[in-house]
């Protein structure tokens, strides 16, 4: 059984982990100086799977953010949908799932 302070250190965790790859990200994608077309075509792909991954990091650290929150009004680990409690085992998978089993579908 894992407590709320456990759970509030893994996603501040990995709050961390995403501001990081978020960074690099950044990083990256301002590094591009190259002068051939072909290889600012090849760049250009590789920015917009880099831009993807930026995305899908951006959107998880607001759900993150969001249990945080839920975790300071005391309203964490209870479906934001139908007000049940959020098993134990999909919180173990989705630490900052608002939602229970049945309202997730």
């Amino acid at each position: 059984m894992t407590d709320l302070a456990q759970r509030r250190q893994q996603l501040e965790d990995r709050l961390t982990v995403l501001d990081e790859r978020l960074h690099e990200i950044g990083d990256e994608l301002e590094s591009h100086q190259s002068k051939d077309w072909e290889e600012l075509a090849t760049e250009r792909e590789g920015d917009e799977v880099l831009e993807q991954l930026g995305l899908s990091a951006q959107e998880e650290i607001v759900r993150i953010r969001a249990a945080l929150k839920r975790m300071d009004e005391g309203e964490y680990g209870f479906c934001t949908k139908c007000g049940a409690e959020i098993s134990e085992a999909r919180l173990d998978l989705l630490p900052w799932t608002p939602f229970c089993r049945l309202c997730a579908v």
